[in-house]
C-alpha cells in the first residue's frame, strides 16, 4: 500500500499543492467565464440553495446532470451572481474536458481504490468577492450514492483559497463514521432523508487553505465545508466526482444520465 492511500485510509482527504500548472487554471477560470458571459444570468431563476436545498424542487436542477447549466448564488440585493455550473463540464467543454482527462487523475483514483472510474459529475463553483455563501458540513455520498460508496471528490483550487475567501474545511477521520444521510430524488423533487440525527462535532476540524493549483482529495463519506467569502478576493474552484463501475449506482440518487450519455472512464484528450 502506498503513503498516499494510507494517509487517505486515516484521514479520508489528500492536499496535493502544484498538482495543476497556472496556465491550466487560468484556462478553467477563463472558460466559465466566457459561459457566464454568454448567459442570461438576469433570466435565471434557480438558486443554488446550500442549506436549504430549495433547488430540488426545480427541473433546472434535477435534469442538469448530463448539461451545462448555471445556478444563482443567493443574493437578496444588488445584481445576480452565479453559484457554480454543473453538472456535465467534463464532457460538454473542451476545456473542462481536456482538463479532468488527466491521466495522473486515472493512476491516482485507481492507488485510492477505484477499480474501474467512471466521471459523474463536475461543477465550477465560484465564491466571488463578499458574495460566496457558506457551504454547510455535508457528505459526496450522500448526493452520489453507490453500494457500496465509491465517490471520490477531486477539487481543484484554481485561485488561493485562503482562510478569509472560504477555504475547505475537512472533519479527519469522518469518514469511518458512517453515512449521516441521503439525498433522494423522487418524481419531480429531491429531498434529504436524515439516516442519523447527530450532529458533527464541533471540534476537529481541519482548514485546508492551499495555493492555486492544489488538488484535495475527499473521500465520499468525508465532511467537508467552507465558510463564506467575506474577502476581496475570489475563490473559484473545479469540482469533478468519480466513482467505481463496479458498485451499484443507486436510482434514486438526483443525478441521472439519459441512456444515450452514459458515463466514461478517463480518456486521452483529443
Amino acid at each position: 500500500m502506498s503513503e498516499r492511500r494510507r494517509q487517505f485510509d486515516r484521514d479520508g482527504f489528500l492536499v496535493l499543492p502544484g498538482f495543476a500548472s497556472p496556465e491550466a487554471c487560468a484556462g478553467l477560470v477563463a472558460a466559465a467565464e466566457r459561459i457566464v458571459a454568454e448567459t442570461d444570468v438576469d433570466a435565471l431563476e434557480t438558486i443554488f440553495d446550500a442549506k436549504g436545498q430549495g433547488h430540488g424542487r426545480d427541473r433546472w436542477f434535477l435534469d442538469s446532470g448530463p448539461e451545462v447549466r448555471a445556478f444563482l448564488e443567493d443574493t437578496p440585493e444588488g445584481p445576480k451572481r452565479v453559484n457554480k455550473l454543473g453538472h456535465a463540464l467534463h464532457d460538454r467543454v473542451p476545456e473542462f474536458r481536456a482538463f479532468s482527462d488527466d491521466p495522473r487523475l486515472d493512476a491516482l483514483v485507481r492507488e485510492l481504490g477505484v477499480a474501474a472510474p467512471r466521471l459523474l459529475q463536475s461543477m465550477l463553483i465560484f465564491k466571488y468577492p463578499r458574495v460566496g455563501g457558506e457551504v454547510p458540513a455535508h457528505q459526496d455520498a450522500s448526493y452520489l450514492y453507490t453500494e457500496p460508496v465509491s465517490v471520490i471528490g477531486l477539487w481543484f483550487a484554481l485561485e488561493e483559497a485562503t482562510l478569509e475567501n472560504g477555504c475547505l474545511e475537512a472533519l479527519p477521520g469522518s469518514h469511518r463514521l458512517g453515512l449521516r444521510s441521503r439525498y433522494r430524488r423522487d418524481g419531480d423533487r429531491a429531498f434529504t432523508e436524515r439516516l442519523d440525527p447527530r450532529p458533527w462535532p464541533r471540534a476537529g476540524w481541519r482548514p485546508l487553505p492551499v495555493p492555486a493549483g492544489t488538488l484535495v482529495v475527499l473521500h465520499g463519506l468525508l465532511a467537508h465545508r467552507s465558510a463564506a467569502n467575506r474577502s476581496p478576493d475570489p475563490r473559484r474552484a473545479y469540482a469533478l466526482h468519480v466513482i467505481d463501475a463496479e458498485t451499484e449506482y443507486a436510482a434514486d440518487n438526483w443525478l441521472q444520465r439519459p441512456a444515450d450519455m452514459p458515463l466514461r472512464g478517463f480518456s486521452t484528450p483529443a
